[in-house]
């Protein structure tokens, strides 16, 4: 059987060691990866797509504060921007991870919160690839199919949030913080973000459900465009 290829963003100097996680969480699934950055050629045939975490996403994108002490990388705003431009009204697959889901929310017009740490008192400072964190997913999602789970364990890498969300998007899971940890698309077969990051729980089942069935989809949407090329 032949891997469905799974672009996976990154940036061009950084992001390695999430990377390989993606690359492996994503081969163990069934799909073949495919580094995507700014300064790499995208491939015409991707089956499906996962938009990475890595630096800030922009404040001028969203509307947001720009702040001098944060990390940004526009040349990988521009392609993940483009990306979800070109591939979402073809019904292209999409997984949204950390920064991934952030940039999904704003393509589709929604607003972030630039630094949860200063907009709100009540949050600890917490950042760790470990599952400290615990969250709740909406019952009846597709999230919450995918999963199998009305809550999970998550790790915590992000200061930036989801604020307003964009056309047709779901919030699907909170953290006990009440900040936005999961959305989902009412308008695509399958755009799924979420906050944290399930390349990291690589004994995790819930998570790697969840890289699975992006994988199940591209291979369900590279068929679908082999009939239609047939016929």
């Amino acid at each position: 059987m032949t891997r469905p290829r799974i672009g996976i963003t990154t940036s061009d100097h950084k992001s390695l060691l999430a990377w390989w996680c993606d690359w492996l969480a994503v081969w163990r699934a069934g799909g073949r990866p495919m580094r995507l950055s700014p300064s790499r050629p995208v491939p015409d045939d991707l089956d499906g797509l996962v938009v990475g975490g890595g630096d800030d996403i922009g404040a001028q994108l969203y509307g947001g504060e720009v702040q001098l002490d944060v990390r940004v990388d526009p040349e990988r705003d521009n392609l993940e921007l483009s990306l979800l431009k070109r591939l979402l009204p073809s019904g292209c697959p999409v997984l949204g991870i950390c920064r991934g889901a952030q940039i999904i929310n704003v393509h589709l017009g929604g607003s972030l919160v630039s630094d949860i740490y200063t907009s709100f008192d009540h949050i600890k400072k917490r950042r760790t690839v470990l599952p400290r964190k615990t969250v709740d997913i909406t019952l009846g999602s597709r999230l919450h199919d995918l999963l199998e789970v009305s809550w999970c364990q998550v790790n915590s890498l992000h200061h930036q949030a989801i604020n307003r969300t964009g056309r047709g998007i779901d919030v699907v899971a909170r953290d006990r913080d009440g900040l936005v940890q999961g959305i989902e698309s009412r308008d695509h077969r399958f755009l799924i973000g979420v906050q944290w990051h399930p390349e990291f729980l690589i004994f995790n089942r819930p998570q790697q459900r969840l890289i699975r069935a992006l994988v199940n989809a591209a291979s369900e949407y590279s068929s679908d465009r082999m009939d239609t090329r047939v016929e």
